[in-house]
């Protein structure tokens, strides 16, 4: 219990110093600004690639395992959009937002320190795989289903060469496009290049965590959502368990692989789902509170996932 003490204690002791800066300095929201650039075009970027740029190519280039873990993470989303829509008759664009506050985890600030701290350098690889695949099918997802709602205006053509520009512009996902470059290439970039990297890489985790500290602290707890009951263990429980089934079931993976994958999948709500939400004018408080009640369970919820992965208790193989 110690050692899951010690691995969580700075991951989350980081969040609580940018909340508590954020409460005790009362800055503007806009004062973040320029740390979130920081974080979202130069420090996890420099993480991502250099994640991916120094694995082995055939190790980029599992495709089943991304497929199975996204028909995981899109179980659980199906399950919530159609408890959203059939059984508490929300509108299509409040289920989706719904659904993505119980199946887009946090994976960006929160994944890859935590996992590399709790599980090592072999966790690298799945952790950069999930972050690139996942976050580009929620880019494709969230526009495309806010378009069936009626609510995004944009024509399809629009649409369409938006969603392609987001997607293949975004700073994660040109990193790790340029990382899958080189790891194929088996090209080595200069010592300068590569020290740059490094010192921009190893600021991304406490920055990252230190500005979701402060994100928390700006959004007051305003409106708590009736959903939040089913929200919040289907992101923090059944969304680990959903990644986890599916893997064993597929079978072939390396157990650090299936322990980052679960790892993640635990992570709380991510703020993407609030900046979704106030982007359409939909669930915008409820997506915020969302946010900040899955962000304080999971200190619970993640430590008991922590205990489970690194005492063993989570079994390889389900099936034979």
């Amino acid at each position: 219990m110690a050692d899951i003490v010690s691995l969580l204690l700075p991951f989350f002791g980081l969040i609580l110093i940018g909340y508590i800066a954020a409460k005790a300095t009362k800055q503007p929201a806009e004062a973040l600004g320029w740390l979130n650039t920081f974080i979202i075009y130069a420090a996890l970027p420099a993480l991502f690639f250099k994640l991916v740029s120094r694995t082995p190519i055939e190790e980029l280039t599992r495709v089943d395992f991304i497929v199975t873990d996204i028909a995981a993470t899109y179980a659980v989303f199906i399950l919530l959009f159609v408890i959203g829509r059939v059984v508490r008759g929300n509108s299509l664009a409040d289920c989706t937002i719904q659904s993505f506050a119980g199946a887009y985890g946090n994976i960006g600030y929160m994944g890859p320190g935590l996992a590399l701290l709790a599980l090592g350098e072999g966790a690298a690889v799945p952790v950069a795989l999930i972050i690139c695949f996942e976050n580009a099918l929620h880019f494709i997802m969230a526009p495309a289903l806010m378009a069936a709602a009626g609510d995004d205006k944009r024509s399809a053509r629009r649409l369409i060469a938006d969603i392609v520009r987001k997607v293949a512009l975004h700073p994660f996902i040109l990193s790790m496009a340029l990382g899958f470059a080189v790891a194929a290439l088996h090209f080595d970039p200069p010592l300068a290049f590569q020290r740059l990297v490094d010192y921009l890489a190893q600021a991304a985790a406490p920055c990252a965590l230190f500005a979701m500290g402060v994100t928390l602290a700006l959004r007051p707890l305003k409106r708590i959502p009736a959903e939040i009951s089913y929200i919040v263990p289907a992101k923090l429980i059944l969304h680990p368990i959903a990644v986890f089934i599916a893997l064993t079931a597929v079978g072939g993976f390396e157990p650090v692989w299936i322990q980052a994958a679960v790892l993640l999948a635990s992570l709380p709500t991510a703020t993407n789902v609030f900046v979704i939400g106030q982007q359409y004018g939909v669930w915008r408080e409820r997506a915020s509170a969302t946010i900040l009640i899955t962000t304080v369970f999971s200190v619970v919820t993640v430590s008991l996932w922590l205990i489970v992965i690194r005492s063993g208790l989570l079994p390889l193989q389900l099936f034979p």
